[in-house]
């Protein structure tokens, strides 16, 4: 087994329940772990048979760029993609971060964690 993860991926979108954070957007920051075996991978040096950390990324690029109220929805969304697009992860954790949201006081961000392992076949 092995981990890949993408740390601190910053992006620009407008999820949030107010209709201000449609229209102005705020700032994102999300950090990706997934889980699958990588011993092809260490023993072929091939990309096709490992988890593809650019895929990975532009899914997340692309989940993010489509408006969600909940950042709950969001993280879910990148999760499904990621376990159709890759069959072998066995485990994913979506970290997606508001920086400095519209809360009324001096917080610097709030996170949602959601983690889904893959559920075997009997």
């Amino acid at each position: 087994m092995g981990i890949i993860k993408l740390k601190n991926i910053k992006l620009y979108a407008y999820h949030g329940c107010l209709r201000e954070e449609a229209l102005i957007g705020s700032e994102y920051r999300v950090d990706l772990t997934v889980k699958a075996n990588l011993k092809p991978s260490a023993k072929s040096d091939k990309l096709k048979d490992t988890i593809d950390y650019v895929t990975l990324n532009t899914i997340v690029k692309e989940e993010m760029a489509l408006r969600s109220e909940l950042l709950e929805n969001v993280a879910k969304r990148i999760i499904d993609r990621i376990m159709k697009n890759f069959p072998t992860v066995t485990m994913i954790e979506v970290d997606v971060a508001k920086t400095n949201p519209p809360i009324g006081g001096n917080v610097e961000s709030v996170n949602v964690i959601l983690t889904e392992k893959r559920k075997l076949k009997k």
